[in-house]
């Protein structure tokens, strides 16, 4: 069996999709779910967003179906996959993983209900006209990771008071992401008097090679990018930031879930929540243009207690008393 293949397969049984699009009950509504990304790691974001169509009396299975279709980090796949859900003549399509998702659905179709989740300003980039009248049929939920940059870098401080060097990661090939990290780090760090330096990587060699940097010109820290690609690589991250015992802050709870030192953001699982819950709105009738696009209010601070002493640092007792949660 062919890899694309058995990813296809093992996305549907990692998402429990127990109804294909052609065996629904009759006049069961299908949802496209479109993800740049692979299945792995997904389980919780897609929890969450069955929660949410659940909280509007939609269940998978009884009422409603999912179809998904998975471009296992190849951006270059997402226009056929979205013209593919649109064929398939889908209630609505969700798009998650990246910009490239949102404009390739958005070049697909005028006229299917779109719903989103971003981590950039939707308006700047155009999908919607603006946040309480989006306008058209893009709709969803703005978890503003790149607007935390400079929190997530404060605090990175506050665990490490001697720090005078910040090595910066961003997948270049996220254009929109790199540029909105690099415009937010940059003045933070000079005012906080820090020096930072920028890595590149959008390939899993990619990360070796910094990392391989990183060793000759060891920095006090490492700053990760928030970035679709890396979450799909959190665990090489998380291992090559352990095997070199380089202290590292990230944008997404899953990293230090996965053994990483500290994250801050939005909680991205109450997005796919909120994602979902727009969805049931918009079966029941309601029309993007007219559902303001949802502003991520849930920001959680999570540090691993083990993996700092690992590394060899105390954390504040500050830090640990604002921390949502701490990991033994």
């Amino acid at each position: 069996m062919r890899r694309r293949e058995f990813l296809t397969l093992l996305g549907g049984a990692a998402a429990a999709w127990p109804v294909a699009a052609r065996g629904q009950q009759p006049g069961m509504p299908v949802v496209g779910f479109l993800e740049a990304r692979t299945p792995d790691g997904m389980t919780d974001r897609l929890r969450a967003f069955r929660q949410g169509l659940k909280d509007t009396g939609y269940v998978e299975g009884e009422n409603v179906a999912i179809v998904f279709r998975w471009a296992e980090n190849q951006r270059d796949r997402l226009p056929a996959l979205a013209a593919e859900l649109v064929r398939q003549r889908v209630s609505v399509i969700v798009t998650t993983g990246g910009v490239a998702a949102h404009f390739a659905a958005k070049t697909a179709t005028t006229t299917i209900p779109i719903v989103f989740t971003i981590a950039e300003d939707p308006v700047r980039l155009g999908l919607v006209a603006s946040l309480a009248r989006p306008g058209g049929n893009l709709t969803g939920i703005n978890f503003f990771s790149g607007e935390l940059v400079a929190k997530r870098l404060e605090l990175l401080r506050g665990l490490l008071l001697a720090a005078t060097r910040i090595a910066v990661l961003v997948n270049p090939a996220n254009v929109t992401n790199t540029e909105t990290t690099l415009r937010d780090v940059e003045p933070a760090a000079r005012a906080m008097g820090l020096k930072i330096q920028v890595h590149n990587a959008s390939t899993s060699g990619e990360i070796n090679a910094a990392f391989a940097t990183l060793v000759r010109e060891p920095p006090d820290a490492l700053f990760v990018g928030g970035d679709g690609f890396f979450n799909s690589r959190r665990v090489q991250l998380v291992q090559l930031a352990a095997r070199y015992a380089i202290p590292a802050t990230y944008g997404d709870r899953e990293y230090p879930e996965a053994g990483g030192l500290m994250s801050y953001g939005s909680s991205i699982a109450d997005s796919y929540r909120q994602a979902g819950a727009y969805v049931g709105r918009i079966l029941k009738g309601a029309k993007p243009a007219d559902l303001p696009v949802v502003q991520a209010s849930k920001f959680e601070l999570v540090i691993n207690a083990e993996t700092g002493r690992l590394l060899g640092l105390t954390v504040p007792p500050l830090l640990l008393t604002i921390a949502d949660e701490v990991i033994e």
